[in-house]
């Protein structure tokens, strides 16, 4: 039988747990209370703090509230995974159960119902949201007893997850799915590609953000794809150089763990992020900017900086030994990186392309292809989508 879990500390947040089961219930599903707290329970539980904890639990009943909410988060992943009746989780928390119950949410498959109503949800959420399909809902008050807001929130709360359980099943596409990296100065080249291979695949597209190209590399890491066309690897930039949108330093290891196939080229890596302009780090005054928007400003990298990112993606692909296409578009990475654009810098444009031909063994699987075309010319989309077609038939 598949149940919706309604998971929250039993022992502060009894009572708006007890709530939300009987909302759930009333609407005709099936709730299953668990209790991720590390004192005892207020209310009646199906689910004890102790049994989430099982073999943990002597790490986890402890004094120290730090490492107890940490070893719960970690026990309470755990269990969630070993379960095969979870049509969907809801859960309630402040600081402390936020951090467990998210825990036990990102390690759900994608797709999977989850919706957390949490006192932390209008602040920043990447720490409890990660790469995965979680809905925040902001407690507006804290969640201390009921009242006319808690009972308002809740009961939306509950109806919006009885609701995810009943939608309609998403029809399979019956075709492999792509990972394809997208920026807005890259967008006319992956557009392009994707509505190229649309007829034999099922392009996602992922908006290269930091986040972006974690998400697609946690559907590599799983098994979701078929192959990748990693257009825009700005992100790396970020990453070395401050950005706001960064990779993580574990970027393109999939690529060599899985052996997937790999169509790569350097979108965007002709800029590094930031917020509005009066963020933009003091080291960098002087420095040449793009105003994306209010909220968005662009600096152009240096020839020194753009050889870091171009050695490192280099390095990168030199531990891959599934098949790998790594293409330069020698007229420019971006939108602003075009004669008369903002961003044209030949001298820093070569630096990149040099530090990448440099860093890795092209041969045999590996190769590097230089195009004289700009990224966002319908040439250079044709060469990727060859190059694609190529290496995964």
């Amino acid at each position: 039988m598949q149940r919706i879990y309604v998971v929250g500390t039993a022992d502060t947040k009894g009572e708006e747990l007890g709530y939300l089961a009987q909302l759930i219930r009333d609407a005709g599903a099936t709730p299953c209370v668990v209790d991720v707290g590390t004192r005892a329970a207020s209310v009646p539980v199906d689910v004890t703090a102790r049994e989430v904890a099982g073999t943990a639990a002597d790490r986890i009943f402890i004094d120290d509230r730090g490492d107890a909410v940490a070893g719960m988060a970690e026990a309470f992943a755990a269990y969630l995974v070993a379960r095969d009746d979870v049509a969907a989780i809801i859960g309630i928390g402040g600081s402390g159960g936020t951090s467990i119950v998210t825990a036990g949410m990102r390690a759900l498959a994608i797709g999977v119902p989850k919706l957390m109503v949490s006192t932390l949800a209008s602040g920043d959420v990447a720490p409890y949201v990660g790469v995965s399909d979680i809905v925040m809902m902001p407690s507006i008050t804290d969640l201390a007893g009921l009242n006319r807001i808690t009972r308002t929130v809740l009961g939306n709360a509950a109806a919006a997850i009885v609701a995810m359980t009943r939608r309609p099943p998403v029809a399979d596409a019956g075709k492999p799915a792509l990972g394809l990296t997208m920026f807005g100065v890259t967008t006319p080249a992956v557009t392009r590609i994707a509505d190229e291979l649309r007829a034999d695949y099922e392009p996602l597209v992922f908006h290269a953000t930091g986040t972006g190209g974690q998400t697609m590399e946690a559907l590599v890491s799983s098994g979701l794809l078929a192959g990748v066309l990693d257009i825009t690897t700005t992100e790396v930039a970020d990453l070395l150089f401050g950005g706001v949108l960064p990779a993580l330093p574990t970027r393109l290891d999939c690529i060599a763990r899985t052996g997937i196939p790999y169509v790569g080229s350097l979108g965007a890596c002709d800029m590094v992020n930031f917020w509005a302009p009066e963020t933009v780090p003091a080291k960098y005054a002087g420095r040449t900017f793009y105003r994306h928007n209010a909220n968005v400003t662009l600096m152009r990298t240096t020839p020194e900086e753009c050889a870091a990112i171009g050695a490192w993606i280099g390095r990168k692909l030199d531990a891959c030994d599934g098949p790998v296409r790594m293409l330069i578009p020698e007229a420019g990475v971006s939108a602003l990186d075009i004669e008369g654009g903002a961003f044209r810098d030949p001298v820093a444009d070569a630096a990149l392309f040099e530090a990448l031909a440099t860093s890795a063994r092209w041969s045999g699987n590996r190769r590097l292809i230089r195009l004289p075309f700009h990224i966002n010319d319908p040439a250079f989309t044709d060469a990727a989508v060859a190059a694609f077609r190529e290496i995964a038939s």
